[in-house]
């Protein structure tokens, strides 16, 4: 696990305003609270850093995990994952 500094938590937690950053939930009336995800993961050389953090649900952070790619399940294709700092959300999904 890394450590993200105070002030960077902070960071993030202010530029998502409060929802999930991959699919949108609101972390008000949520019992978990939401985590901070490296976007390129951490195995993969991602740095801990504001532009590679991103505030995830539970269920986003455990689904993604360390992964970047997924199988779409319409195409087989193998295909890269939501990036919310480069990809537009209705323009991805």
């Amino acid at each position: 696990m890394s450590y993200i500094s105070a002030a960077l938590r902070r960071l993030v937690l202010q530029r998502a305003g409060g929802y999930c950053e991959y699919c949108g939930l609101s972390q008000e009336g949520q019992e978990a609270r939401f985590h901070i995800d490296h976007v390129i993961p951490r195995a993969a050389h991602g740095e801990t850093v504001a532009e590679n953090l991103a505030l995830a649900c539970v269920s986003c952070s455990l689904r993604k995990s360390a992964r970047q790619t997924a199988i779409d399940p319409q195409s087989g294709d193998e295909v890269a994952l939501y990036n919310p700092r480069r990809d537009i959300w209705h323009e991805h999904f």
